[in-house]
C-alpha cells in the first residue's frame, strides 16, 4: 500500500475520531514458536507511528524481535451502524527507553482526568527502572464506517447481488 493511501485512510474523519477518542486496541503477532498471538494493548498516536510501552520483561517482546510484523486493530460501537474499526499492519521497532516511554504518560493523559493521571504516573515509575517502548509504523491500513457503507470490499460484492424481498 502506497504511503498516500494510508494517510488517506488514517486521516478519514472516523479514523481520526477513533484515533482521538481511544487509547485500547488488540495487537496481533506471530509468537516465538510460531503460532499466534492477541493482545488488549494501549497505545498512543504520535501522527505517524502508533505507540506501545510495555515491561522488559514482556514475553512479547522475545516474539517481535523474532517476528516484527504486527497488526492492530481498534474498535468502536455497539450497534450494526455504529461499528467502526481501523485496522493497521506494520513492523514492530522495539527500544529499551530508562524510566518511562512518554507516549505511555501521553496516552495515559489522554483517557484520564488530570487528577488520576498523575496518580497513575507517580506509581508507573516507582514500578518501571526501564520500558520497551514498541514502534509501528503503518505499512497497511484500513478504515471501516458500517453505517455508513464503508466496509471491506468483499462484503460490498455481496451486498451488490443482495436482491431486495418484494
Amino acid at each position: 500500500m502506497e504511503q498516500r493511501e494510508i494517510d488517506e485512510e488514517l486521516s478519514a474523519e472516523g479514523a481520526r475520531e477513533l484515533l482521538a477518542a481511544t487509547s485500547g486496541a488488540h495487537l496481533a503477532y506471530t509468537a516465538k514458536d510460531g503460532t499466534p498471538r492477541v493482545v488488549p494493548v494501549g497505545y498512543f498516536w504520535t501522527g505517524a507511528e502508533f505507540v506501545i510501552a510495555t515491561a522488559t520483561t514482556a514475553p512479547k517482546l522475545a516474539s517481535l524481535a523474532v517476528h516484527p510484523e504486527v497488526a492492530l486493530s481498534i474498535e468502536a460501537g455497539d450497534t450494526p451502524t455504529g461499528a467502526r474499526a481501523l485496522s493497521i499492519r506494520g513492523r514492530a521497532n522495539i527500544t529499551i527507553v530508562d524510566g518511562i516511554v512518554p507516549e505511555y504518560l501521553a496516552a495515559a493523559h489522554k483517557s484520564m482526568p488530570a487528577e488520576a493521571a498523575a496518580e497513575f504516573e507517580k506509581n508507573v515509575r516507582a514500578m518501571y527502572p526501564q520500558q520497551a517502548r514498541i514502534a509501528i509504523t503503518p505499512s497497511w491500513a484500513r478504515f471501516y464506517d458500517y453505517g455508513t457503507g464503508r466496509i471491506p470490499k468483499f462484503l460490498q460484492k455481496l451486498a451488490q447481488n443482495v436482491v431486495p424481498p418484494p
